[in-house]
């Protein structure tokens, strides 16, 4: 028996001939696409980072000036309410002076008061006296009074 050893054949095209040099120049220009790529990449972060930095700058000064401004304010605000409390103390004593000063004018009114009662009291005493002695010479003598106040005789 013959066995047949034969193997169907299929063709192949035959292989495109490639040019080495378009070979060499499709990588070159992957290499070239992707070193392009990494350079922009890296102008990309660098710039990013730039930005951030900027930023970053901007930002602490800013701080820095709204620190200044609130140290600005809280010394100007510490300045006026030391002045307002200054201002408080200097009318508290002046209040107390002219509440002094009112007393003392209250006392000097009421020992004026004191006295001129003390003087109409001497008088009243002083006419008390005279009218009694009065009275007792006019007992001592049997006279009467030339003026009677206020009896009808």
């Amino acid at each position: 028996m013959a066995t047949n050893n034969s193997k169907a054949v299929t063709t192949m095209p035959p292989p495109q001939k490639t040019n080495p040099s378009t070979k060499n120049s499709k990588g070159s220009l992957d290499r070239d696409t992707a070193l392009a790529q990494l350079n922009n990449d890296k102008k990309s972060a660098f710039i990013k980072a730039w930005e951030e930095s900027e930023k970053s700058r901007v930002d602490n000064k800013a701080q820095k000036k709204l620190s200044k401004v609130a140290a600005w304010e809280n010394s100007k605000k510490a300045h006026l309410e030391a002045k307002l409390k200054k201002l408080e103390e200097r009318l508290e004593q002046k209040k107390a002076e002219y509440a002094e000063k009112m007393k003392n004018r209250a006392a000097l009114i009421h020992k004026e008061a004191e006295e001129k009662k003390a003087m109409v009291n001497a008088k009243r005493g002083e006419q008390i006296l005279k009218t009694e002695e009065m009275a007792a010479k006019y007992r001592a003598t049997g006279q009467t009074p030339k003026k009677l106040l206020g009896c009808v005789g």
